[in-house]
């Protein structure tokens, strides 16, 4: 394949081009801020989790509490009731009174142990309510840092969508100017060369693949019109000759 040195120079303006799209997709695939993003939502996620387990500890501690407070006010209002009865003097026979007696007795233990249950109740539900209070807090300042991460993520992908946009642009102009035939092979080696598909020759070294060229390698090049399109030996890119070539 032919064509004209300045056309073949325009590859390297053209794979610059493309060589800086390839780095800013990479940028935006690699933003810090996308894993930062990603870990702080499975953070909230499980704060919230946790915020979830704790308000259903919490609501099951209020209905035992519920529960015994309940049983407390049967077991006062009983015993109000027996040591009324006591008190008027309703009772006259002695193993009547004895009985009474003693269920009043009875129930003083049952309400002791009542409160003392409500009473390890409470000190448990302070300390889940406590943790909970916690855990919120916690999952607030996560939510915040994460809304703040997101905003710089998306400030940042504004400001590479933006360049790439006007690379694009610049691209397709260039393109617009470069022979269909030998934009087509460009496109191709490129797909097939790490995203390079033309290199400058540099001092007798392919600047694609880095590698010094070897002196016959070197001949044939120096030997090749200007107008034919010359390949790397070793990686198969075309190789653009310029002023710097050291042919």
């Amino acid at each position: 394949m032919n064509a004209a040195p300045d056309d073949q120079l325009r590859l390297l303006d053209l794979q610059a081009l493309d060589s800086a799209l390839d780095r800013l997709a990479h940028r935006r695939r690699t933003l810090p801020e996308l894993a930062a993003v990603d870990e702080l939502q499975a953070r909230v996620d499980r704060l919230a989790d946790d915020v979830v387990l704790l308000q259903t500890e919490d609501a099951d501690l209020g209905r035992e509490q519920s529960k015994v407070d309940a049983d407390v006010d049967v077991v006062r209002s009983r015993m109000q009731r027996d040591q009324q009865r006591l008190d008027a003097g309703q009772v006259s026979s002695p193993r009547e009174l004895e009985n009474l007696q003693s269920e009043i007795a009875s129930l003083h233990r049952r309400q002791g142990d009542l409160e003392d249950a409500e009473l390890e109740i409470m000190e448990k539900r302070e300390v889940v309510q406590r943790r909970l209070g916690e855990i919120v807090a916690e999952r607030e300042r996560v939510a915040l840092e994460l809304a703040e991460t997101e905003q710089r993520r998306d400030a940042t992908f504004a400001e590479i969508d933006a360049e790439v946009e006007k690379t694009t642009q610049q691209r397709a102009e260039l393109a617009a100017g470069i022979p269909a035939d030998l934009l087509a092979l460009y496109e191709k080696v490129r797909s097939s060369s790490a995203g390079v598909g033309a290199a400058a020759l540099h001092r007798g070294r392919c600047e694609g693949c880095h590698l010094q060229l070897n002196t016959t390698d070197l001949n044939r090049l120096r030997d090749a019109p200007a107008d034919e399109i010359v390949r790397c030996e070793e990686c198969r890119r075309i190789l653009v000759r310029t002023a710097e070539s050291g042919l």
